[in-house]
């Protein structure tokens, strides 16, 4: 009998031999945790749709970061809720806006963490689209300036990383601008650079109020079809000023973020949305899948396609597993 001389099964017998030779590795470093943070006292308010996550108060929130920090996640990134929206997104840009006061509050009490905000409008407008209205439309123009004095006072307030997400043309280079007039040149800008107009949003906008009133987000945000278009989308933000990149949502948009890693330098990161959350949860309540093993396949999945960071309603549970992982663990 002829028998294979190549045996790739031999550097498979062991978890110790699995550990060694293993090509992509999962860190909580690389996790990014998001948080809704809401007006109040005592708030720690369930999202329906996002079993596990909360919108929280600032105390409550305050709570939640250090929960976090000792699972050992390092970053979070924040998402605000005000109390009341208008048609300028006021409570975007103001100096003492609930996303604002979190960070001050973080910064004092949490310290230790990378602190994201996320800047965009669509939290704060009342009609919850990502910028200015004209005519019925999202104008691009008008909107740069609400989206540039947000960043700068969100970056006052104790943001190490502004991160715009609304996908209007030329926001990284107009808040990259803004932010080097007022000072702030170590504020690093990570861009939502190729944020496609995806399904699996749903949940996110039930937790942070941001469904739009009219029309949808496909006039600024990425056509599911188009991955050529993710090339030139990043290209444009890195000669901007772009420190980071992202590519929204992860698991759909795995080739999407393959492309960027290779034509790119900079660091990127990938959004594991809510709508990926809620399914892969959805199957664990039904015992369709095994939990944790699920959670660090679809996070490895994403690492193994290029993102450096990922941003993850799993966060603090992955980074638990990680911890508990150890050469010689059976791991499946």
């Amino acid at each position: 009998m002829s028998y294979p001389i190549q045996r790739p099964r031999r550097l498979r017998r062991t978890a110790l031999l699995r550990e060694m030779v293993r090509e992509t590795r999962l860190d909580p470093s690389c996790l990014i945790y998001p948080l809704f943070v809401c007006e109040g006292k005592g708030v720690r308010r369930e999202i329906p749709s996002m079993p596990g996550n909360f919108n929280l108060s600032i105390d409550m929130l305050v709570e939640e970061a250090t929960a976090a920090r000792d699972d050992g996640v390092t970053a979070l990134i924040l998402f605000g809720i005000p109390g009341s929206k208008d048609g300028q997104a006021t409570g975007a840009w103001t100096d003492d806006g609930i996303t604002q006061r979190a960070l001050a509050a973080l910064r004092e009490k949490v310290p230790g963490m990378t602190l994201i905000a996320d800047v965009c409008l669509c939290e704060y407008t009342d009609h919850g689209h990502c910028g200015v209205i004209v005519n019925s439309e999202v104008a691009n123009d008008p909107t740069l300036e609400l989206l540039a004095r947000s960043a700068v006072s969100l970056a006052k307030a104790g943001a190490d990383i502004v991160a715009p997400s609304d996908m209007m043309d030329g926001r990284v280079g107009a808040i990259r601008e803004a932010l080097d007039l007022e000072g702030l040149t170590q504020t690093i800008l990570m861009s939502y650079a190729a944020k496609y107009a995806s399904a699996f949003y749903g949940p996110f906008r039930e937790a942070a109020g941001s469904t739009p009133q009219f029309g949808d987000r496909k006039g600024y945000q990425m056509d599911p079809s188009n991955a050529r278009e993710a090339i030139r989308e990043v290209a444009l933000d890195i000669e901007e000023g772009a420190d980071i990149v992202m590519v929204k949502p992860a698991l759909p948009y795995l080739d999407v973020i393959r492309d960027v890693r290779d034509s790119f330098e900079v660091p990127v990161a990938a959004y594991q949305v809510s709508g990926e959350f809620a399914m892969l949860t959805a199957a664990f309540e039904r015992g369709w899948l095994d939990r944790e093993r699920s959670i660090l396949e679809s996070l490895i999945s994403i690492r193994r396609a290029g993102a450096d960071l990922i941003l993850t309603y799993f966060a603090r549970e992955a980074a638990r597993l990680l911890s508990r992982r150890s050469p010689g663990r059976a791991d499946g």
